[in-house]
């Protein structure tokens, strides 16, 4: 039936996949460059902190607006705006003489990459029906899991051979390539002249959205399904940012691992989360195959990722490095089959002309959390320096980490506890 239907959606994902999988390779460098840094720049933890929060904002603001340039240019245009902006910034990186250059490289990537997931689910709204596209999310978003898990391989190995310039200058570029595939592959299925007859119907085979005018953007903000997305986001979003951008300094400062030779420990952790996001994708569809309502399989597999991450809590009584390895990459994973689930509510909630519009929404909320928390880690990490024992302010970290997914699902289910469509 599949080879009837026909598969070119999956190209599609394909596209996403790598444009996800570049984006968060650009995004962690500076993670694993920042003991080296820290050395060239004599930064401290509240400095190192203060450059993520640039990143932060300017990926709030950019989140903001670009769902509604996405739904106003359209997916095609979007993309290529977004990833030219934001590789053009990853190269800038190399060019920083100071912090505040930094700062400034950083705050440049953020508003390029904020294009990023606006863009790509609403191209898997426009490309798959309801019950394939969390699945279809899950596939692109283990992009970010993938370049997570390319980055402390690749950079180190970039770093030692060039040195740190090299390591912004290469990987920045990359993205360059791939748009050339998007430009020669990508279009909406409307314009497509690969797309059969059978698959543009099968695309098009939930119950027909009515002729609407163009959304009224700041209404949005007047619908509880849009703050259901919004909380999500916003208390979930900076987990994953200080896995990212802080786990490598952690095991560096707690474990002694050398940031400058590969690093398996992080290959591992970022590896459990592509078998999170494509599996957390898949649970809920699952759900769905046996019957249950979109809501139901939605917010039973969430409490499920949620209930997951709570172990990370124990990470503080890990004496060996692989303990610590298998609580942190259940957790990690459990974030990322979470994100394949959340992403999707959005569509599943709202018509597809605002879906952009929405997830931009919810991507601003993250960031904004992406902006506080750092403070947050910043300081309390120097605080503990001080004390000499860093170690336990991770533990205070970890703590919160293992809290706050339960939280938002508590906070999601009674703003939205059926997420019904939205009608506007």
């Amino acid at each position: 039936m599949q080879q009837a239907i026909g598969k070119y959606r999956w190209t599609v994902v394909a596209l996403l996949f790598f444009a996800t999988t570049i984006n968060y390779l650009d995004r962690q460098v500076i993670g694993l460059l920042k003991p080296t840094l820290e050395t060239a720049f004599e930064w401290t933890e509240t400095d190192y902190g203060n450059i993520v929060m640039a990143f932060s904002a300017a990926y709030a603001l950019g989140m903001l607006f670009f769902g509604r340039i996405v739904d106003w240019l359209g997916t095609k245009k979007g993309y290529i705006i977004s990833i030219i902006t934001w590789s053009i910034a990853a190269i800038a990186h190399a060019f920083a003489k100071s912090t505040f250059g930094f700062g400034a490289a950083r705050a440049a990537l953020g508003l390029g990459e904020s294009g990023n997931f606006p863009t790509a689910i609403k191209s898997v709204a426009e490309w798959f029906p309801k019950k394939e596209r969390a699945l279809a999310t899950g596939i692109f978003n283990s992009g970010a899991n993938i370049g997570a898990v390319v980055a402390p391989i690749m950079v180190p190995w970039i770093l030692g051979v060039w040195g740190w310039q090299e390591a912004f200058i290469i990987t920045g570029a990359i993205g360059f390539i791939w748009l050339v595939f998007w430009i020669i592959y990508y279009e909406i299925p409307s314009r497509h002249k690969k797309l059969s007859k059978e698959e543009y119907d099968y695309i098009h085979s939930d119950d027909p959205e009515p002729d609407e005018k163009p959304v009224n953007w700041l209404s949005l903000f007047k619908i509880r399904q849009t703050w259901a997305f919004f909380f999500g986001k916003l208390l979930t979003d900076p987990i994953w940012w200080f896995f990212l951008f802080w786990l490598p300094s952690y095991f560096s400062s707690t474990f002694h691992l050398d940031l400058k030779k590969p690093s398996l420990e992080l290959a591992v952790v970022y590896t459990a989360t592509t078998i999170g996001s494509i599996g957390g994708g898949y649970l809920s569809g699952y759900f769905m195959k046996l019957g249950w309502p979109v809501f139901r399989a939605r917010k039973t597999a969430m409490l499920i990722f949620a209930l997951c991450v709570v172990p990370i809590i124990l990470a503080k009584y890990a004496t060996n490095v692989w303990v610590a390895v298998g609580l942190i990459s259940l957790a990690a994973a459990a974030h990322q089959a979470w994100s394949a689930n959340i992403f999707t509510t959005a569509s599943d909630m709202f018509p597809k002309k605002a879906v952009s519009s929405i997830v931009g929404i919810g991507g601003m909320a993250g960031a904004v959390g992406g902006i506080m928390f750092p403070l947050l880690v910043g300081r309390l990490l120097d605080s503990y320096k001080a004390a000499g024992d860093i170690g336990a302010g991770y533990n205070v970290l970890f703590l919160i980490c293992g809290c706050v997914y339960v939280i938002a699902w508590l906070i999601m289910h009674f703003l939205a506890p059926k997420m019904d469509t939205v009608k506007i």
